[in-house]
């Protein structure tokens, strides 16, 4: 499953300053979806997120507020495509079709 969809970067009001998009509901219910087979720990589902230039493997997480999933966007990306909260960004996802690595034995 991929998905193109732009959404509104913000800032989490926590100390320290982690910045997301919130997925539309149309592609959180893909998600969802797509990623049942292969969800990981507290319900998240690794993806390959590309905006503009830059793609980064990460996982998306579901978020009770919003009843979505929230894309993390760490600073070298933010850097490297010059995105400031506020933005309007255009992403590109895909859910992985790996299973995420158990932890231990």
């Amino acid at each position: 499953m991929t998905e193109t969809f732009t959404a509104v970067l913000w800032v989490h009001d926590g100390p320290a300053g982690w910045h997301f998009l919130t997925l539309p509901p149309e592609v959180a219910d893909d998600v969802r979806e797509a990623g049942a087979a292969v969800r990981a720990g507290f319900g998240s589902v690794r993806v390959t997120a590309t905006v503009g230039g830059t793609s980064w493997r990460t996982s998306v997480f579901p978020d009770a507020r919003s009843g979505s999933y929230l894309l993390p966007v760490k600073r070298p990306v933010r850097a490297a495509e010059g995105l400031r909260a506020g933005d309007r960004v255009v992403v590109q996802l895909a859910v992985s079709r790996d299973p995420a690595p158990r932890r231990g034995g």
